[in-house]
């Protein structure tokens, strides 16, 4: 049986009167993909931020490789393994495609860092950088300007800065969000590669990506996990499908 890399352990948070998070308990097993669904206003995003370490919960835990992270900034998490995507896309748009993953190569490496010239003479980041832009079909775009790149390009630049951080755990808010239907079937598939090579978690509203690639999914209503489980079992729940799902059909 696979081992729980990620725990949430009676998770809360507010803002005033709002609750966002209330009594989570999640485990996200070693190599899964976990996707979490819900309806606008869940607490999706607020989740993912508490989990990254941008916000901080009022009460319970978060464990991750047994390891209590509650407290730990978004920089310590990332040196343990976190990586994380946003809702809104944010690359460096006069930086080229190479540029902007060698970056991270050079932070994730420790190697000097003295802003882009230090990295532009390693041939390692750079190398390094590229497998991760092959790794997201990219390679090609390498020396293209961030800015200029399509918008799903930009949703697979994301993805590959984040994996040039060699994830444990990768934390995807909305890869799909904005994307046309070619774009989201060809982020679906670069996400497909990645499955095993990482544990994700990933927060969606297309159900149609999620299904296609989470190996289970937990739905989040009104700040609490309503259903956890396997994808047909949760498209089956009668309470799911009343809260969440059905809104869709």
């Amino acid at each position: 049986m696979k081992r729980a890399v990620l725990k949430l352990e009676a998770l809360s948070k507010s803002f005033g009167a709002l609750r966002v998070a209330e009594a989570i308990g999640l485990e996200v097993l070693a190599g899964e993909t976990h996707a979490i669904i819900g309806p606008n206003g869940a607490g999706k995003t607020s989740l993912i931020n508490q989990i990254s370490g941008a916000l901080a919960p009022d009460r319970g835990r978060i464990v991750f490789e047994d390891r209590d992270v509650t407290r730990m900034s978004v920089a310590a998490r990332a040196h343990l393994g976190f990586a994380r995507s946003f809702q809104i896309t944010q690359v460096l748009p006069h930086f080229s495609a190479l540029e902007n993953v060698a970056l991270a190569v050079q932070a994730r490496s420790g190697s000097s860092f003295r802003f882009w010239q230090a990295a532009a003479g390693e041939a390692a980041l750079n190398r390094a950088a590229v497998r991760s832009l092959d790794s997201v079909e990219l390679a090609a775009r390498a020396d293209t300007p961030a800015g200029a790149l399509s918008h799903g390009e930009k949703r697979r630049l994301e993805i590959a800065i984040a994996l040039a951080q060699a994830p444990k755990l990768l934390l995807l808010d909305e890869p799909m969000a904005g994307a046309g239907i070619e774009e989201t079937q060809r982020l679906v598939a670069t996400l497909k590669t990645l499955k095993g090579r990482c544990t994700i978690l990933l927060v969606e509203h297309d159900m149609q990506a999620v299904f296609a690639l989470a190996d289970r999914i937990s739905v989040l209503v009104a700040g609490r996990i309503i259903a956890s489980g396997e994808p047909q079992a949760v498209r089956a729940n009668p309470t799911v499908r009343a809260a969440y799902l059905g809104e869709a059909t």
